[in-house]
């Protein structure tokens, strides 16, 4: 079944990065992301966006290729037709993990940072809540990126955590380091990044090149919701996941993706917009048939 302006792709955004779990509901052996990949998408996602944790505490990132390819294989052995995103996050200018993960799965799609930005937060008592850190991300960064990505017909997922990383976009268009296809994703809620503020919405999709798949990622509590039905209405795709939050719009807290993805779908539902099945999905965001 083709796509039609009422088909919206439903992300889940699986596990994320350094959140402990040992407290949260967070997957990270291969059989664990498997498992959650299939509710999601017995849920309604077609696409899962997957980070790679060491597997012994399961809390810091690895780019080890003998682990990605078992992930894979596990994911897919568990729910074959969904598309994989690998983030490519990593601070410095040495890439060559994420690299070789790249070149050895080939997603359908990756995450490709878009631009830097300082990672901060502040406590009640005015104490960092962690070590200020700069998520650098320089041009020079990016161009390597994209280049593996297009050797290997990855889709660009290309992350803003601003307004200037995402006016940057089409500067990257115009010097033809980036080209279509490729997704745009407005990250809201960070604290040091692009608030979570309805009324941003419109400005920000004026902000971005025309023509281009896009979705929100809401990062917080229940008050993402709003935001996630704002970006249905307005014809984003959507995500949810335990990376972004483990709060269903009432405020209950879930103990996996698959309820987070059954509330996504419901509010695509509710106004008027059916989950997109992989198939879909892929025509949707210029996945080309390999």
């Amino acid at each position: 079944m083709a796509a039609s302006p009422d088909t919206v792709v439903i992300t889940c955004a699986l596990n994320g990065v350094l959140t402990d779990p040992a407290q949260h509901p967070v997957p990270y052996t291969p059989a664990q992301m498997a498992a959650e990949a299939r509710a999601a998408y017995n849920a309604g996602a077609s696409v899962v966006h997957l980070h790679l944790r060491d597997q012994t505490s399961g809390r810091l990132p690895s780019w080890e290729v003998d682990l990605a390819r078992e992930v894979v294989d596990a994911i897919k052995a568990a729910a074959p037709e969904l598309i994989l995103n690998l983030t490519t996050g990593v601070v410095g200018d040495e890439i060559n993990g994420p690299r070789a993960c790249l070149e050895a799965i080939e997603p359908e799609m990756a995450a490709m940072n878009a631009g830097s930005l300082n990672y901060l937060k502040v406590r009640s008592n005015g104490q960092w809540a962690w070590p200020p850190m700069l998520f650098d991300n320089p041009v020079s960064k990016i161009s390597a990126f994209l280049e593996v990505m297009n050797t290997h017909a990855i889709v660009p997922e290309c992350e803003c955590f601003d307004t200037g990383i995402l006016r940057s976009l089409a500067m990257f268009e115009a010097h033809g380091i980036l080209k279509p296809p490729y997704t745009v994703s407005l990250v809201q809620g960070v604290a040091s990044g692009m608030p979570a503020r309805l009324d941003l919405l419109p400005i920000l999709l004026d902000e971005m090149p025309k023509e281009r798949p896009w979705q929100s990622i809401v990062i917080g509590r229940e008050e993402v919701w709003p935001i996630h039905r704002r970006t249905a209405e307005l014809g984003g795709n959507l995500r949810t996941g335990v990376e972004d939050t483990f709060y269903l719009p009432g405020g209950g807290k879930v103990d996996g993706n698959g309820p987070l993805i059954e509330a996504m779908a419901q509010i695509a539902r509710e106004v008027g917009r059916e989950p997109a099945t992989p198939a879909q999905a892929r025509e949707i965001l210029g996945i080309q048939k390999r």
